[in-house]
């Protein structure tokens, strides 16, 4: 019997394969880098980037989304809570599309908004994938989970 509740076990369950790894690599590493890149060019790619793109205060807003990349993204790679992860990953993503991707989209066309968006829609995906599944077997989730012998 694990020490976890109901709820909390089903959250943390997965019956996944070991593969799943692989994909909260991919994940987490991409969240990752581009949280840690928030801080390293502020003006390319954190406040800077998030005032022209019109997010209302910027210079909270992307150190919140910064460490919020960051913390989940190690979250995934270590696949620890990976369900909880995935959720603020999703939302950054759909606000990413929402400003980025629909003016270019209403500017340059479909095919101008379809190459750069290619990198967000596969977070998309991925992080839907790793709330739909869970962890995999090669997780810390998994590890939490499982009974004691």
């Amino acid at each position: 019997m694990t020490r976890f509740s109901a709820p909390v076990r089903r959250l943390l369950a997965t019956s996944a394969p070991a593969s799943v790894i692989l994909v909260r690599f991919l994940v987490g590493w991409v969240f990752l880098s581009e949280g840690v890149q928030k801080f390293l060019y502020p003006d390319a790619l954190g406040a800077g980037r998030f005032l022209r793109i019109g997010i209302p205060a910027p210079m909270v807003m992307a150190p919140f989304v910064g460490v919020v990349e960051i913390v989940c993204g190690v979250l995934l790679i270590v696949g620890l809570l990976t369900r909880v992860a995935a959720v603020p990953l999703l939302v950054d993503m759909v606000v990413a599309i929402g400003t980025t991707k629909v003016p270019l989209f209403t500017k340059g066309g479909f095919w101008a908004m379809a190459h750069e968006s290619r990198v967000d829609y596969a977070m998309l995906l991925g992080a839907t994938f790793l709330l739909l599944v869970g962890a995999g077997s090669l997780s810390v989730d998994a590890r939490i989970v499982r009974p004691r012998s």
